[in-house]
């Protein structure tokens, strides 16, 4: 049995009642049609109550100043996956997935700081070296003057060999990552899985893969040659050593998305960028000093993450609207980086904006992305190499993009090297 919703088809965003606009349109996004509604939402009603959705009723966040006032006030609004979690669509009763992300202080700050050696500036300084001698093996794997997928061939295998050295995982099983990454964020009905009943399969597959190796690790206790990896982190801190599987289950699969879908889609959303920005291509080119500012613009013009949601834990007043205890309130990553109050020529990538990092990709206080520098450092490494091979990267045609409102990515992108 499919489980996909029948879905209306798309309205101009512009043609409906404003108290019927409903931005959570998950083939808005897939036809990369969402554009109008965030612009319609800014200049009309910043902070928007939509009252029928495939998701219930919510309140859409869509302006710069107004989601950093969300985002930064976490005693008033909840990340707590009992309450929903931090996504529009509610963590399901059936099968809870509790992960540091959706959860609240004290426990979030405890089970964060265990996995935040990860990106320690000698923990990157170690990985730096190895994401370029990975990232030059992948660029010179690739074919000249013939199309090949660069979702798959580059964004896909640099980011899934990362997660497998940041796991200490079995490099010939790597490809499970991304398996798990992508059934664990799905629509089931929409091609990735064909039903929520497949999706609990896969994930409790990914459980008993990762209890394994949480159990051999636990039996041989790390010497002075062994990696420092996540599961010897969550194994060594008070905060995650006793986690129930739900609860590991759920921390894993944040880990592997995090680690996974900021920089896969990213890589792939700046070469993207390019094909329809060619100055800016050029400019680079002429001044690859220019890199410092080119990775956080274009993790902003990407956004590889479309929203967060959170859950008010009392009433509150947001831009003139009075927004109930209970109440669904998703900040819109994806408009709030093209405000164009905050970003001058916010649709356009810029690759020399004098604030490159003033974007909402990596959200912002106490869930500020714990990898955003090792996200940076990936793409960064990618690009230089690029430029050093003196690549000319043709896009052939319209990526296809990912059924969701809140993985903002790709799922192929036909391209061809110049020979």
């Amino acid at each position: 049995m499919n489980d996909a919703p029948h879905i209306p088809p798309l309205a101009d965003p512009y043609s409906l009642p404003l108290d019927q606009l409903n931005p959570a349109r998950p083939e808005a996004f897939a036809a990369d049609a969402h554009w109008g509604y965030f612009e319609r939402l800014r200049r009309e009603d910043p902070v928007h109550y939509t009252a029928d959705s495939e998701f219930g009723p919510y309140w859409s966040v869509t302006k710069y100043k107004d989601i950093m006032a969300v985002d930064t006030n976490h005693a008033t609004f909840s990340s707590l996956s009992t309450l929903g979690g931090i996504s529009i669509r509610d963590q399901r009763v059936d099968f809870p997935l509790p992960m540091f992300i959706a959860m609240d202080p004290p426990r979030h700050d405890a089970q964060r700081l265990a996995v935040s050696p990860i990106v320690a500036p000698t923990n990157l300084a170690t990985l730096e070296g190895i994401i370029r001698e990975r990232a030059q093996t992948i660029l010179d794997a690739l074919p000249r003057g013939e199309a090949f997928d660069w979702v798959d061939r580059v964004s896909i295998e640099l980011t899934t060999q990362m997660l497998a050295t940041l796991f200490d995982f079995p490099f010939e099983d790597r490809r499970k990552l991304t398996r798990w990454s992508d059934v664990a964020t799905a629509v089931p009905g929409y091609g990735i899985v064909d039903t929520e009943e497949q999706r609990q399969a896969e994930l409790r597959e990914c459980l008993g893969y990762f209890m394994n190796l949480w159990n051999e690790r636990l039996a041989k206790p790390a010497g002075p040659g062994d990696s420092n990896d996540l599961i010897r982190m969550l194994q060594s801190s008070p905060a995650t050593r006793e986690m129930s599987p739900q609860e590991f289950l759920g921390n894993i699969i944040l880990l592997i998305v995090g680690g996974n879908d900021t920089t896969r889609n990213s890589l792939t959303g700046g070469l993207y960028a390019f094909s329809k920005f060619p100055a800016e291509w050029a400019k680079l080119k002429a001044n690859p000093a220019l890199l410092d500012s080119t990775i956080p613009e274009i993790i902003r013009w990407q956004t590889p993450l479309a929203h967060m949601r959170r859950t008010a834990l009392a009433d509150a007043e947001l831009g003139g609207k009075q927004i109930r205890t209970g109440d669904k309130v998703i900040m819109w990553y994806v408009s709030g980086n093209r405000d164009e109050e905050m970003i001058e020529r916010p649709m356009d990538l810029v690759i020399d904006r004098k604030r490159p990092r003033q974007h909402l990709s990596f959200g912002f206080g106490i869930h500020r992305c714990v990898g955003n520098r090792l996200a940076e450092m990936q793409l960064r490494i990618v690009w230089e190499e690029i430029l050093k091979r003196g690549f000319e990267i043709e896009v052939l045609e319209e990526p296809s993009r990912i059924h969701s409102t809140f993985i903002k990515g790709y799922g192929a992108m036909q391209v061809k090297i110049a020979a």
